[in-house]
């Protein structure tokens, strides 16, 4: 009695090993040369494993099917993930927001962490084996590779990633296959990706980084996304921390139309405080020209941009600036605008949100409501979170809560067919 595991990465290496360390045969599909692609890229190359918060609180991450995770989650939660990767020689460390990562700050570590684990259960790892097709045979599974290679399973786990980083793999493999066999998918888009953007003066503020902003998008009167943060300017738009939390909140928005952004550039103070603060500054400027006066408000980069949409005359001496045009300004810095016209594609996108619908799928052991013995791990599924560590611990908690489930089946129908005297 065998699992098959298709995929190698978080979810499917995770799956693999618990399904191995609850007794049974599991085998490992990985199409590319090694195991783990995608994770080496993951938070910039150091791998952010999990969150430390409190259990409880990782839900409130979850953009999508947050109560679909519960089982997963408690079956193996954060401080369960942070144990096993201790436990094969990985320490980890917390950082700002409770990020957690490995101490070297190399995700290749967290990936030897993972072999680690597979060589200790027994695992069967099969690298440069895509599988190209999956059928019922009898009361398994037969997978076949692209080189018409089977492998017989009474059980598969699929576990083959979205379609964000096609680069590493990720290429709707396992869509196919839970199509075949009759599931039905939302469809999967880019999440957690930069925002492009309509204004031509955005280019110019390419490289530049803000600290400690807030930035609120809206839809007409309706405010979708409040928060603050970090975020980048591009050539084409706007990245970062905080855009890319607001890529996920604001998906499906971004696909029908555009959006407002509008950036706080001074949150810490009330307009009426940054009016003073304007004042102040230009008390000490009196001799200097607008556009000469900013510096101590903005970042160089951005102030011919903000004396441009501030519609004061840039030669204009400060001292003979109206009050007005000070409430102006400061409503400006308080308000930056910017128009969202779409997220950037999956080459760029750092999940993928949609696949496999949830409904059709049993929460409490990820099997396939529809075909027994088909059981479905990470980003596969229509779940999707923020950043900050959250979707690799539900590759995490929904590909273990896979393993066992498929090994626990296998399990009671052995020992059904033992008392039955077969």
């Amino acid at each position: 009695m065998s699992i098959v595991v298709v995929g190698g990465g978080a979810s499917g290496m995770i799956a693999a090993a618990a399904a191995a360390q609850q007794g049974a045969q599991a085998l490992l599909l990985e199409r590319n040369e090694k195991l783990g692609k995608k994770l080496y890229l993951t938070g910039k190359g150091r791998c952010n494993v999990t969150n430390a918060c409190e259990t409880q609180d990782l839900f409130e991450q979850i953009i999508r099917n947050a109560k679909f995770m519960y089982s997963a989650i408690y079956t193996f939660d954060n401080f369960r993930v942070m144990e096993f990767m201790e436990q094969f020689g990985t320490p980890l460390k917390t950082e700002r927001g409770g990020r957690v990562f490995p101490v070297s700050g190399h995700s290749s570590d967290i990936i030897r962490a993972l072999s680690k684990a597979l060589q200790h259960y027994g695992v069967d790892v099969r690298l440069h084996t895509r599988a190209a097709s999956l059928k019922k045979q009898g009361a398994g599974f037969v997978v076949t590779d692209t080189r018409g290679e089977a492998y017989h399973a009474d059980k598969v786990i699929l576990a083959t990633g979205g379609l964000s980083y096609p680069s590493t793999g990720s290429t709707g493999d396992g869509y196919a296959f839970a199509q075949y066999f009759g599931h039905t998918l939302e469809t999967p888009r880019p999440s957690l990706t930069a925002i492009n953007a309509k204004e031509a003066y955005v280019s110019k503020l390419q490289g530049l980084s803000l600290k400690n902003v807030r930035a609120r998008i809206s839809d007409g009167s309706k405010v979708l996304y409040d928060a603050f943060g970090e975020m980048l300017f591009t050539h084409f738009g706007v990245s970062g921390p905080l855009m890319l939390s607001a890529s996920a909140v604001t998906n499906d928005r971004l696909q029908n139309g555009h959006l407002q952004l509008s950036i706080d550039l001074k949150p810490a103070l009330t307009p009426q405080q940054l009016e003073q603060r304007i004042l102040r500054d230009f008390d000490k400027e009196r001799g200097k020209q607008f556009k000469n006066a900013l510096g101590g408000l903005l970042p160089s980069k951005m102030v011919p941009v903000v004396v441009d949409l501030s519609q004061i005359d840039a030669e204009k001496k400060v001292h003979e600036i109206t009050k007005e045009e000070r409430k102006s300004l400061a409503h400006l810095l308080k308000n930056f605008p910017v128009t969202l016209t779409g997220l950037r594609d999956f080459q760029e996108a750092v999940i993928t949100r949609g696949g496999v619908h949830v409904k059709e799928v049993d929460p409490s052991t990820m099997e396939s409501k529809l075909v027994g013995g088909l059981y479905f791990a990470g980003e596969l599924l229509d779940v999707d979170a923020l950043t900050g560590g959250y979707n690799l611990q539900v590759a995490w908690s929904s590909g273990y809560l896979a393993g066992i489930s498929a090994a626990q089946a296998l399990s009671d129908k052995k020992q059904q067919a033992e008392r039955n005297g077969l």
